[in-house]
């Protein structure tokens, strides 16, 4: 398969911006089933994007997002200047949370965020510096 870049666009998040909150990941959504992607990758790509997008609307002042798509791939990056997460690994648990009671109250903050994410991506990685931000590499394969 080609590794040529079909697709590339940059998108911008707001944290703290519940309003607006996944309209990225709709967006991207509707350009991947536009480039002809199988539904049930475009369906893994849009619940890992969402997850994240929410993430930064939870936690960070502000984030970008970069789609990349070729024939073989979705690459989605997230950037975000942040909290940052303290400690990866227990964040990667199911059910860990450190959404705020408000957070709860809009019905976020289960804890499964990054977990759902690894689960929808062929390949994942995240860094992340306190009280600089995190970042997140997220690959669906074609």
């Amino acid at each position: 398969m080609s590794d040529e870049v079909l697709f590339f666009q940059e998108f911008s998040i707001t944290g703290g911006d519940f309003s607006s909150a996944g309209s990225v990941s709709t967006e991207i959504k509707s350009i991947l089933k536009e480039i002809g992607f199988h539904p049930s990758v475009i369906r893994r790509a849009a619940i890992a994007c969402y997850e994240a997008e929410m993430n930064v609307t939870m936690y960070a002042e502000r984030g970008v997002v970069r789609l990349s798509a070729t024939p073989a791939a979705i690459r989605i990056q997230f950037e975000d200047e942040g909290q940052g997460i303290a400690d990866i690994e227990l964040a990667m648990q199911e059910g860990y949370s450190t959404a705020t009671p408000e957070m709860r109250e809009i019905g976020f903050g289960a804890g499964m965020g990054l977990p759902n994410i690894k689960k929808n991506s062929d390949e994942f990685e995240i860094t992340s510096e306190v009280g600089r931000g995190t970042k997140l590499d997220i690959v669906i394969k074609a």
